[in-house]
């Protein structure tokens, strides 16, 4: 039950998918391969796994072996690995990963004799030791094998887990498909200065501007980046720190977004300067976003207007909200997803889930992980302190079209304090000030031309009727 990434497709997952396509493309990934989501299910329904498993496990590992010259958890030349879930439905941060999977005793010893680096090999090893402890409780194995096989079950296992199921809940996702489990080459961003690692949309997932937008940290690993823990940089800053890694990412976000017609989300590892990209999907826009980009695609030909109408959801086309003066800013951030929300401040998810019952509340933490998903959906809106467009809390507040601002800083502000959140401009202002919107922007008024025009065949006239019936009712015009 394990499979090259040709696989059957709906068994393999959208991360493993995604790979196939990257490589298809010409852009560089690390070898991998996918233990399928039949296999979760036989995991799930037994507590164990299959027969025969492995051996495929076995048989795959040779495989990334033999691509790369390095051996799992070896002496001479070793190899680490990545162990991720591969659900046909996304779901952010909701299902475990172990990283760095194979660094041994014996195979961290190894890394530090071979790269002269002692600090990044520890490094590398403590990284992968908080990684599996907080994923398989329990002592850690030294024995690569036995790593990989109890990584593989904890993934599957965290299909179940309460996050995951109320996120699935949250976004009308069946429980039954599992998830798939993809074991990948690492690549070391922490590495050295020419090393790093980041997230990135080809367009502005809050404006729709055409231009990279996203994350990245040097000398970092990908958690650094998502788990929004760590401070990161605007993705520009990678044009000067190398400019070369630049190009070729930009040009590798316009071969994605040309193959899917549509705005894409990477993360991406870079090595001693040498790209590799780790995970693609359409980045499914909300709102202004959306009406932008659907716009922008049918005038540069890449889909027609039809096709364009069909993007676009009568909730996209409200006018967006946003902080009035006067006011008393609190506090400013970066803007994650657009609108504006008035709530009491509390801390905790616990809170949020039980002040929500009696009035709008605004989660205001640190950062977000997974764990909060109940309160970051039961509340109105979202602050964090650290983290930035490509966070755990930016991500799951678009998904959720939750106004958010990530990336505050030091914030103080006492349970119970009523703020407004703008999740466009980035400010948290003290109680309610004035709300104001814009005019329709001009690809919103493109948009419903474009709707006026189509005639004749019934699907997108009908389409079309739906866009301009829900614009007209929300106020818009």
């Amino acid at each position: 039950m394990s499979a090259g990434l040709d696989g059957e497709a709906a068994d393999l997952g959208s991360k493993a998918l995604g790979l196939v396509l990257l490589h298809r493309l010409g852009l560089r990934v690390p070898p991998a391969f996918a233990v399928t989501a039949e296999a979760c299910r036989a995991f799930l329904h037994e507590r164990r796994l299959p027969d025969g498993l492995h051996e495929e496990l076995a048989e795959g590992v040779a495989g990334l072996e033999r691509a790369t010259g390095r051996t799992l958890g070896g002496p001479d030349r070793p190899l680490a690995v990545s162990v991720r879930s591969g659900a046909g439905v996304s779901m952010p941060g909701m299902l475990d990963t172990v990283l760095g999977l194979g660094l041994t005793t014996a195979a961290t010893a190894a890394l530090a004799a071979e790269t002269g680096d002692e600090g990044f090999a520890e490094d590398s090893r403590d990284r992968f030791l908080t990684s599996f402890t907080a994923t398989v409780p329990g002592p850690v194995p030294d024995d690569a094998p036995t790593q990989l096989v109890r990584a593989v079950e904890a993934v599957f296992a965290s299909w179940e887990s309460p996050r995951a199921r109320t996120y699935r809940a949250l976004h009308g996702l069946p429980d039954g498909p599992g998830t798939a489990a993809v074991v990948q080459v690492m690549v070391f961003g922490n590495r050295d200065p020419r090393s790093g690692t980041g997230v990135a949309f080809s367009r502005d997932p809050v404006t729709g501007e055409h231009t990279p937008y996203g994350d990245v940290r040097f000398r970092a690993q990908g958690e650094d980046v998502v788990s929004g823990t760590r401070p990161v940089l605007p993705l520009r800053e990678l044009a000067d720190h190398d400019d070369e890694l630049w190009t070729e990412l930009g040009d590798a976000l316009r071969r994605v977004e040309a193959h899917y017609r549509d705005a894409c989300y990477t993360e991406f590892t870079f090595e001693s300067g040498e790209l590799w990209l780790l995970q693609v999907r359409p980045a499914r826009f909300t709102g202004a976003a959306a009406v932008r980009t659907a716009v922008e695609l049918a005038e540069a030909g890449t889909v027609d207007r039809r096709e364009a109408l069909r993007r676009v959801s009568p909730r996209d086309l409200a006018r967006v909200p946003r902080i009035g003066s006067p006011r008393t800013v609190a506090a400013r951030g970066t803007g994650a997803c657009p609108g504006v929300a008035v709530g009491r401040v509390v801390t905790t998810a616990e809170a949020a889930v039980r002040e929500a019952r009696r009035a709008p509340v605004v989660l205001v933490r640190p950062e977000t992980s997974p764990a909060d998903l109940a309160g970051v959906a039961a509340a109105v809106g979202i602050v964090t302190e650290r983290g930035g467009p490509a966070s755990h809390a930016a991500v799951v507040a678009r998904a959720l079209r939750k106004p958010a601002v990530v990336g505050t800083g030091a914030l103080r502000l006492p349970e119970g304090t009523l703020v407004t959140v703008d999740g466009t401009t980035g400010e948290v202002a003290l109680g309610t000030p004035p709300i104001v919107t814009d005019p329709p922007g001009d690809h919103l008024r493109h948009l419903l031309a474009w709707a006026d025009e189509v005639s004749g065949d019934p699907a997108p006239r009908a389409e079309a009727d739906r866009l301009t019936a829900a614009h007209r009712a929300l106020g818009a015009v």
